[in-house]
């Protein structure tokens, strides 16, 4: 039986990584993938979609373009660590034209695809979650039909990399995740930025993963090679828990959707998201106590095979 997903990004370079260990693993089929602003505006998210899918041989899955800003304030972007273009900015002469993008927006395509396969689709989501909010404001009875969601994003121990207390896909859009955190009741993973940092891989696993003999693995050292310089610099260090490594941010929610057996620990908390602190705006809370008074719980992931995720990784550039 395989699982399906369907995959909302803002496609920077760990999203095509977490794009690609999706299209590696067995039984595994991706309904579709959904795009967003974040990393870089939505026009480039939908061109490295279909970039990722050409190198992988997969452009007959279906790309939707989604929501090109947040639902309030201003757009932000990563390019310091994505580059502008979201990949780095390796030219590539043969990236595939914007008319392969559907014409069907991407908050109906995710309607859509999860009413015809009821109980059946995982949605994981690697960007601000601006199109699952407006998706589950079009149709509330969504969720109920969801297998699960699968986020990155949100943080656990008021870590910032985008703002003092902010993790970037939900402070690009606080509402969004506010939105979905407390609307979507059904099974709710959280690969959060504190927990990605503890479980980041030596970069000597980088190298080796990036020189096997593969369009894929050039394809991937050709657009990684601007993030991997940035990740060394001064800054960069310092947003970093529990020092230097490989860290694939998106791969990880991703590997939790694709083998229910990659995530060894989780725990089971209502979570929510500020949306009007000075410095805590986009934050996500974490409520041990109760304070809340929600009945839904988010599995926020603690800790995973790393030996697997290994595994999945080498396989998506083989």
């Amino acid at each position: 039986m395989s699982k399906k997903l369907l995959v909302d990004v803002d496609c920077g370079v760990d999203d095509a990584q977490a794009i690609m260990l999706a299209l590696a693993a067995p039984n595994v089929e991706v309904l579709g993938i959904t795009c967003v602003h974040g990393n870089t505006s939505v026009e480039n998210v939908c061109k490295n979609a279909l970039r990722v899918l050409q190198v992988c041989n997969k452009l007959e899955i279906p790309v939707f373009k989604g929501a090109a800003k947040p639902i309030l304030g201003k757009t932000i972007d990563a390019g310091h660590f994505h580059g502008q273009d979201g990949l780095g900015d390796a030219p590539d002469p043969h990236a595939p034209g914007l008319d392969l993008i559907q014409k069907e927006s991407a908050v109906s395509a995710i309607i859509r695809i999860v009413n015809e396969n009821p109980g059946e689709v995982s949605l994981v989501a690697t960007a601000p979650l601006t199109n699952l909010a407006l998706a589950v404001r079009m149709d509330p009875s969504l969720p109920s039909k969801l297998r699960g969601v699968y986020i990155m994003g949100g943080n656990t121990e008021s870590r910032g990399n985008t703002t003092v207390c902010g993790e970037f896909n939900f402070s690009a859009d606080p509402e969004a995740a506010y939105i979905v955190l407390n609307d979507y009741q059904c099974p709710i993973y959280l690969a959060c930025w504190e927990f990605t940092c503890h479980s980041k891989l030596p970069w000597s696993f980088c190298d080796t993963w990036l020189t096997q003999n593969t369009d894929k693995a050039r394809f991937m050292a050709r657009v990684f090679k601007h993030s991997i310089e940035a990740s060394k610099t001064e800054r960069l260090q310092k947003e970093l828990v529990a020092g230097m490594g490989f860290i694939s941010c998106d791969s990880y929610a991703m590997a939790a959707a694709v083998d229910d057996s990659f995530v060894i620990e989780k725990e089971q908390q209502p979570v929510s998201v500020e949306l009007s602190g000075a410095y805590t705006r986009g934050m996500m809370v974490v409520d041990t106590v109760g304070f809340l008074n929600k009945t839904q719980k988010a599995f926020i992931i603690k800790k995973v095979d790393l030996e697997k995720f290994k595994q999945m990784m080498m396989a998506a550039l083989a």
